[in-house]
């Protein structure tokens, strides 16, 4: 959802307005700014809910965000907030710690550890999740001790995948009756993040078990188009035997295989009505979702649709007046 655009905004009135609505969705902070090539101040600011994580798509010219302990003082708004770099180079700094940001980076930073800042300089973009640290539900030391070993994390990468995923479908998710149990995942795969660089073996076996469904879930979705993405695979990444991830799967009332081509199937379907894959052919957006057999995908689409991958495309195609 928009929250902001600048360009409706007298260039005068930018900063003061762009500072007001970042106040009253992230809580105290500081903010410096740099402008454009143009001189002016440019931003655009987007926001969604999914239960109990907000997230927020900052774009435009350069800008430096901070927040300290003095800033929670203020305000009593515990947050833990997870980073990622969009578009141009960022920086985050933590104390003593330094880390300069990319499309491939996470970094995780709260109130509550002290002084920390982000910045970037010219055009760029950054999504950010922001969690009370209470529904984090970890001391918070063990969250200053996890933020410089973040990078480190192979958390890392699911939980990217799992972001930019969001941030692509955000308005439909957020409308969503799944909402709040998108949110819900999203907290586990944070909290994940966090337990997996720490070095306090019961409470990181603990949280490893809590969340494994979760973890596999977000790997399946990072490597859906996968053609080689195979139970074995999936186990191995996870530590796990075949045995004990159909277990699990069992547990939460699914089946494996049946829910990784229901997906690969909803993803194809989307595809061959979207006017950006109207150039391609049938069997190329069923081998880019895994299927690697055209008989296999017309079968199991008409399975799942009642229609063929063909007729379906010809129906939703729009048609054009005399």
């Amino acid at each position: 959802m928009l929250l902001l655009d600048t360009a409706d905004i007298r260039p005068e009135d930018r900063i003061e307005v762009f500072e007001a609505t970042v106040l009253g969705e992230t809580g105290s902070c500081g903010v410096e700014h740099e402008p454009g090539p143009d001189g002016l101040f440019s931003k655009r600011l987007e926001g969604w809910r999914f239960g109990p994580v907000a997230m927020y798509l900052n774009s435009g010219t350069g800008m430096r965000y901070w927040q300290t302990s003095r800033h929670l003082r203020m305000d009593s708004r515990n947050t833990v907030s997870v980073l990622a770099q969009v578009a141009g180079p960022g920086q985050f700094v933590w104390n003593d710690h330094q880390q300069v940001l990319t499309a491939s980076d996470l970094v995780v930073a709260t109130k509550s550890a002290g002084y920390w800042e982000r910045t970037w300089s010219g055009v760029g973009s950054n999504i950010a999740l922001m969690i009370d640290a209470e529904q984090i539900a970890l001391p918070d030391s063990m969250i200053h001790t996890a933020v410089p070993r973040i990078a480190r994390s192979p958390i890392t990468p699911l939980l990217l995948t799992h972001i930019h995923g969001l941030r692509r479908d955000a308005d439909r998710l957020e409308s969503d009756a799944g909402a709040d149990d998108i949110g819900q995942a999203t907290l586990a795969l944070v909290r994940a993040l966090i337990a997996s660089v720490i070095t306090e073996d019961r409470t990181r076996r603990a949280i490893a078990d809590e969340t494994l469904l979760v973890r596999v879930l977000a790997y399946i979705r990072a490597h859906l188009t996968d053609p080689d993405l195979t139970p074995a695979r999936i186990a191995a990444v996870h530590n796990i035997s075949l045995r004990s991830l159909y277990r699990l799967w069992e547990d939460g009332g699914l089946s494996l295989e049946q829910w990784i081509i229901r997906r690969r199937l909803e993803g194809a379907r989307r595809d061959l009505t979207a006017p950006e894959h109207a150039h391609r052919t049938i069997d190329a957006i069923a081998r880019a979702w895994g299927f690697t057999s055209p008989a296999h995908f017309t079968r199991r689409f008409r399975g799942a649709y009642g229609t063929t991958p063909r007729t379906w495309r010809t129906a939703a195609a729009p048609t054009t007046g005399d």
